[in-house]
């Protein structure tokens, strides 16, 4: 019987499960705080995609892409009276259309038949549409809520590292961008959370773990993952990768395809028909619902496609829109020395320690191939577009939160190799849980003072009264939460650092006087 070969390492203490639960509610307190602090329809295509959840809660099906048009009564939500509901709205309107496309046909019903169910759920047509929406942003939440225990739970298998493993649950917390698009009305946060338990499984067929159930998940998983977006299209290559390079070279080649074909076999039955229909019916792989919306033009006489051009504002775009680029056009933009210098410590470092011949390193090289996909996909993607339309798009940073849990595993690879010692490694645990904790609050008062507050990072009752007219939840409910959340994660470093960011020798069971340096975790051998 097929056994979990790596199940032999350090047992998970009761605090580790205490400091990434408090990590846990901290995140969802942040969420929730995104969820209703933002205004309505500051959050990339939030308009777009509630018109198509309301156009399934009211029946109207899922036409061909450019065939759905924006429900008269969504495009009136912004300027709705107090009193007014959306069941009111939509009967006043008689359920009619603007001329505007919405372009979310494209994409795979899958999220918006989702969505309406849980508007039916609240009764949807009797609440307000700030109601409603919240309802849909608080679905996304509930989405992308588990990451950080994911991102935990992938970092300790594949190092070995309690101490490592709990900074990835808090590095979760300090890319904001994520927040804020978990907690909008998007179809990115299913994706997100489907992507990380498929990479968490499939490290864990990486470090041996070679149970039939283990492979059924995971197949299922990436099913899942791609039956909501195109985005998740990546993970195919990433998990076939992943399969056929486990066990090596102890596990013959033969057997590994088989099980690499069986799995993939699975995913395809529960989430390939619909690309399968778009090749039928379409003839390819995903049809463009943006052509009426921004239609084939050619380049003026003379010029033509600028690779130049197209890297840079591919480049820049990418990493502002990772780590913190809100607003309906992304047009609040958290510091340039933020996520620039996030940019470069994170790629410099997992490029150049990550991949070092050392044990784990062909775990490394398969988490790898999951951006890389992302980046051949969405270059190809957005180079195209380039070339029909003149305009550089489709270049956002959400679209590689699919791999998110791989850039955090990656990371805390190369970051405990760049540390090298004991102590360079507690100091840099407690440092980077500290700036992404740190990062996580500061990014809501950011956003809030972004349009409340004159762009001003400040409080003021002016203000506090323009968020109380914007948001659908009582000022003081969100001020306490936000404290909430502030002592939560202040809580969850402090018992980190003083119960498992400690010297070895002060760890439970540790000998009196262990060297530190040579009782280094090592990663699992691949």
């Amino acid at each position: 019987m097929a056994t979990d070969a790596t199940d032999t390492h350090e047992p998970v203490r009761r605090v580790e499960r205490v400091v990434v639960a408090a990590v846990t509610v901290a995140f969802a307190l942040v969420l929730f705080l995104w969820a209703a602090v933002v205004p309505a329809f500051q959050a990339p295509d939030e308009r777009a995609h509630l018109d198509a959840v309301v156009h399934v809660a009211i029946g109207d099906g899922w036409p061909d892409p450019g065939r759905l048009h924006v429900l008269q009564a969504v495009d009136t939500f912004d300027d709705a009276p107090s009193s007014a509901t959306v069941g009111g709205l939509l009967d006043a309107t008689d359920a009619g259309t603007t001329d505007t496309v919405d372009q979310m046909t494209q994409h795979p019903p899958t999220y918006y038949a989702v969505a309406a169910g849980v508007l039916h759920a609240v009764d949807f047509r009797a609440l307000h549409p700030d109601q409603a929406l919240l309802a849909v942003r608080l679905l996304g939440a509930l989405f992308v809520l588990p990451l950080p225990a994911l991102a935990w739970a992938t970092v300790r298998r594949v190092t070995r590292s309690p101490r490592a493993a709990l900074v990835g649950a808090f590095a979760v917390l300090g890319v904001p961008e994520l927040a804020s698009i978990g907690a909008s009305a998007s179809n990115d946060a299913p994706v997100v959370l489907f992507a990380g338990t498929t990479v968490w499984l499939a490290v864990r067929v990486l470090t041996g773990d070679r149970r039939a159930r283990t492979a059924i998940a995971l197949a299922l998983s990436l099913g899942v993952a791609i039956l909501f977006k195109g985005t998740a299209l990546p993970l195919v290559p990433f998990v076939a990768v992943a399969l056929l390079v486990a066990g090596a070279p102890t596990v013959r080649l033969q057997v590994r395809a088989l099980r690499t074909l069986g799995v993939l076999a699975l995913a395809a039955l529960v989430g390939a028909w619909w690309w399968l229909r778009n090749l039928v019916v379409f003839h390819t792989l995903q049809p463009s619902g943006f052509e009426s919306i921004r239609p084939p033009q050619p380049f003026p006489a003379g010029t033509g496609p600028d690779p130049f051009r197209f890297a840079d504002v591919s480049w820049s775009t990418i990493a502002r829109t990772f780590w913190g680029s809100f607003g309906g056009r992304a047009q609040w933009i958290i510091s340039p020395v933020v996520f620039e210098t996030a940019t470069v410590l994170a790629l410099g470092a997992i490029l150049l320690w990550a991949f070092r011949r050392a044990p784990g390193l062909r775990v490394a090289i398969a988490l790898a191939v999951l951006p890389a996909a992302i980046l051949v996909f969405q270059t190809a993607n957005a180079w195209g577009s380039y070339e029909s339309t003149t305009v550089v798009g489709g270049t956002q940073g959400r679209y590689y939160f699919p791999a998110l849990v791989a850039f955090v595993a990656l990371s805390a690879i190369a970051w405990r190799r760049a540390f090298g010692t004991d102590a360079g490694h507690r100091r840099g645990a407690f440092v980077v849980s500290g700036l992404s904790a740190a990062l996580a609050v500061y990014a809501v008062v950011f956003v809030y003072g972004s349009f409340a507050e004159h762009a001003r990072v400040r409080v003021t009752p002016t203000g506090l009264e323009t968020l109380a007219q914007s948001s659908p939840l009582p000022v003081p409910l969100l001020v306490t939460t936000w404290v909430l959340a502030l002592v939560v994660l202040v809580a969850a470093l402090v018992v980190a650092r003083r119960r498992v960011w400690v010297p070895r020798d002060e760890e439970p069971g540790a000998m009196p006087g262990a060297h530190p340096r040579r009782a280094v975790d090592t990663e699992v051998p691949a």
